[in-house]
């Protein structure tokens, strides 16, 4: 079997955020204000960065009914930004108690879809503010601005991942683009092989376009590096 006929899943099997039999509610990319006050000279009303932030909800047990709900947030611009936020149903009434909310464990992973989600639709009205905090420590303020005063609707608090699921997770993600690179190089060798039975010629006009394109880009390339010298 050629490696274009894989399908694709059996690598996302190996995630390790479902090793132990979660599953996964929500994957999204999410815009966050990153806001890091493990050092000592940050303020606390200092406005952070913005950055998309993977979002991933994870239950163990029934989806209606969860034993326990996990999120992971992670990076595309840093593999060793990874905070997880962990909660079962007795960790939810000290939340639900201290937050005022009205809502049960089993319908809390759904607030925080629509939560994320508001941020994705609405970013100028609901902000999803990460606040890093010291010793591994940070926290998610999801935020409406009213116009005329910002109104916190919910507070998650997080961890930083131990080192070793972090390694686990880097892992798994080159390995992911690995397999897909693969993957794509193999599709376009099929692709090649049949258009060279079909149609030599048009393969022949399709390798003489593209090495045009590669000495136009390398003409570039050699012209902006002569112009820094």
């Amino acid at each position: 079997m050629s490696l274009s006929q894989i399908d694709f899943n059996t690598v996302e099997d190996f995630d390790p955020s479902v090793a132990e039999g979660h599953k996964v509610l929500y994957d999204r990319e999410v815009p966050f204000e990153i806001r890091n006050q493990a050092d000592a000279g940050t303020r606390d009303n200092e406005v952070g960065s913005l950055e998309a932030i993977r979002v991933k909800i994870l239950v163990m047990g029934e989806e209606r009914n969860p034993l326990t709900l996990r999120i992971e947030l992670t990076s595309e611009n840093d593999l060793f930004f990874h905070f997880n936020h962990n909660l079962d149903e007795h960790g939810f009434r000290s939340v639900q108690d201290m937050q005022k909310l009205m809502v049960e464990f089993p319908d809390y992973p759904n607030v925080l879809i629509r939560m994320f989600n508001m941020c994705i639709k609405e970013p100028e009205t609901h902000l999803a503010v990460f606040v890093i905090e010291r010793e591994g420590l940070a926290r998610l303020d999801f935020i409406q601005n009213m116009e005329y005063k910002f109104v916190e609707l919910l507070s998650c608090n997080f961890v930083m991942s131990p080192e070793d699921v972090v390694r686990q997770h880097i892992g798994f993600r080159y390995n992911t683009v690995k397999s897909r690179l693969s993957l794509v190089t193999a599709r376009l060798q099929d692709l090649e092989s049949l258009i060279k039975v079909k149609n030599p010629s048009l393969l022949l006009q399709i390798n003489k376009a593209q090495q045009g394109k590669d000495k136009a880009n390398s003409s570039t390339m050699s012209s902006r590096s002569k112009a820094f010298t």
